[in-house]
């Protein structure tokens, strides 16, 4: 049998036309060989999610042209699938003989036969930016839930949950109710469900986009781990090139749906960042304080752990005009201090100061008369931003105005934000009547971010912006920071644990760590800091 007949996936010469003649991917071919990985790495736009959900059988997504085939081991008797080395074995579910079949998907999927479910079950796909969790449970009844549908006997689930929440390094979490968590911590628990249904398949979209290095680094050793015992094959999208080439036995880079290069990962890695530019950037910063943070305290209590620190104890000063970063790694404290800045959390103890005008305002005591005084003036981009997908780029914008005022000033202010965002009068023409999903993931950041712009907010909270944005689109991001900064006279404060972007767009940063600042400074001098605590925590 030659290497290429050899295979458990195959994807063979497969295009994607959503509209006439507009393709989102063409002509693709490879194969994923049994306990292999395989990286797919590409710019937002360039049709990897796509092909992914090709891959997947997700509605919507058959395609055009092509075929996608699947080898495998097929139990008739009970409709069991497996890898296709364990044809002519017995079935590890009624011990009945499991035959070799090679399945044209998408074709059974049409048909609705049996062994398109049975395959489309053992695979598992992590999609970017998504936390499927049920807030209200702890993380640990998430994965008890998951391991319960998989069919797991009942006197094995929690040990086995536990031992998955280990594998991500969660089980300090595990009574945390899901809700509570940070967004890194979000994505590892998403991870965990996914592995908790044993797929034979993993399709990882973006898997680590959002999350802080050592995270990262944690749960890129717990995949590699996974695919080298054999348990599980592994396809992996990316727009961080060093991703794809620590994930990957074989890549592909992807270009406007077709691909330019494939084979050696560290190769195609390297092909990807040739094309990347540098970008130069002068900081300012403006000694006139806008907050001041005078030793702010944020305590939860939960029943199982009683009380828990996330914020002890934190003063800072941030000043007008200033693009501020906040580094550190997931469930240090970040987001619960930038939630009490703005609001949206009250404040333990300690205090937040905003300037309004000449008068401070004290964000300690409830609104409207003193913390409402200064929300007006602050608006947020969430990590799990969104916009609304069955209203245009155009509504999007003019509904986040709620001023009464005349349609046409509201168009003139989305097209006024947008420039500040680094669009041009070509893409605002070309994008202003289109719906989010019919946009790249990186248009759609900054029309997130346009979004926050048109409320006209003296302070702006971004929460990671970066989060699964790739290099090219990141780049636009800092521009389209600077840029604003500059035409609108904004104050940031940039929540991420992107620390190149930090690197790139911020005046200045702190870094926290277990709810405590522990250095504010230039950003270059703050992330090199933290980059010898990684490594004294990893050596």
């Amino acid at each position: 049998m030659t290497a290429d007949e050899n295979f458990f996936v195959k994807i063979d010469n497969i295009s994607k036309e959503f509209k006439r003649g507009t393709y989102a991917i063409r002509d693709i071919s490879f194969i994923v060989k049994e306990g292999h990985s395989f990286g797919i790495l590409g710019k937002s736009g360039s049709g990897k999610s796509v092909l992914m959900h090709a891959l997947r059988g997700t509605k919507g997504f058959e395609p055009t042209h092509g075929k996608v085939l699947y080898r495998v081991a097929y139990c008739e008797a009970c409709n069991w699938i497996e890898y296709p080395s364990k044809a002519n074995q017995p079935c590890p579910r009624c011990q009945s003989q499991m035959q070799l079949r090679i399945v044209d998907y998408w074709e059974e999927e049409n048909k609705g036969s049996e062994i398109f479910h049975a395959i489309y079950n053992r695979i598992s796909i992590m999609l970017q930016r998504t936390f499927a969790l049920f807030g209200e449970y702890p993380v640990l009844v998430n994965i008890q839930n998951i391991l319960s549908k998989a069919g797991v006997p009942e006197k094995r689930i929690q040990g086995r949950a536990l031992r998955i929440l280990s594998q991500v390094k969660l089980t300090h979490r595990a009574l945390h109710l899901a809700r509570d968590l940070s967004g890194g911590e979000k994505q590892r628990a998403v991870f965990a469900m996914n592995l908790a249904k044993n797929p034979l398949l993993f399709l990882a979209d973006e898997p680590t986009g959002t999350l802080d290095p050592i995270t990262a680094e944690a749960v890129h050793n717990i995949m590699k781990k996974a695919v080298k015992t054999g348990n599980l094959s592994l396809v992996v999208t990316s727009h961080w090139p060093h991703a794809v080439a620590e994930l990957s036995d074989e890549a592909i880079l992807l270009e406007q749906g077709v691909i330019t290069a494939r084979g050696d990962p560290n190769e195609v890695a390297q092909t990807f960042m040739d094309k990347l530019e540098t970008v130069e950037f002068k900081r300012k910063v403006i000694d006139r304080p806008l907050i001041k943070m005078d030793d702010v305290v944020k305590w939860y209590y939960t029943f199982d752990r009683g009380i828990i620190k996330a914020v002890n104890g934190v003063s800072l000063t941030i000043n007008e005009g200033e693009i501020f970063g906040l580094v550190g790694v997931s469930g240090s404290g970040k987001t619960s201090l930038s939630h009490m800045l703005i609001g949206l959390r009250p404040i333990t103890k300690g205090k937040i100061w905003i300037r309004i005008g000449d008068d401070w305002v004290d964000m300690s005591v409830p609104g409207p008369g003193e913390r409402g005084r200064a929300t007006r003036y602050m608006a947020i981009l969430h990590q799990e931003y969104c916009l609304y997908p069955h209203r245009t780029v155009l509504e999007n914008l003019t509904g986040a105005i709620r001023a009464r005022v005349p349609e046409e000033l509201k168009t003139k202010k989305a097209y006024d934000v947008l420039y500040a965002v680094n669009f041009t009068s070509d893409e605002i023409d070309n994008i202003l009547y289109k719906f989010p999903d019919d946009i790249s993931e990186g248009e759609r950041h900054r029309v997130a971010i346009a979004r926050v712009l048109i409320k006209e907010p003296k302070i702006v909270l971004l929460d990671e912006p970066t989060g699964t944005a790739d290099p090219l689109t990141r780049m636009e991001i800092v521009r389209s920071i600077r840029k604003s900064r500059e035409e609108l006279d904004q104050t940031y404060l940039i929540v991420s644990h992107d620390i190149d972007f930090i690197l790139d767009v911020c005046d200045r940063a702190a870094l926290m760590r277990a709810g405590k600042i522990v250095t504010i400074g230039e950003p270059d001098q703050v992330i090199e800091i933290m980059r010898e605590k990684e490594r004294a925590m990893t050596a």
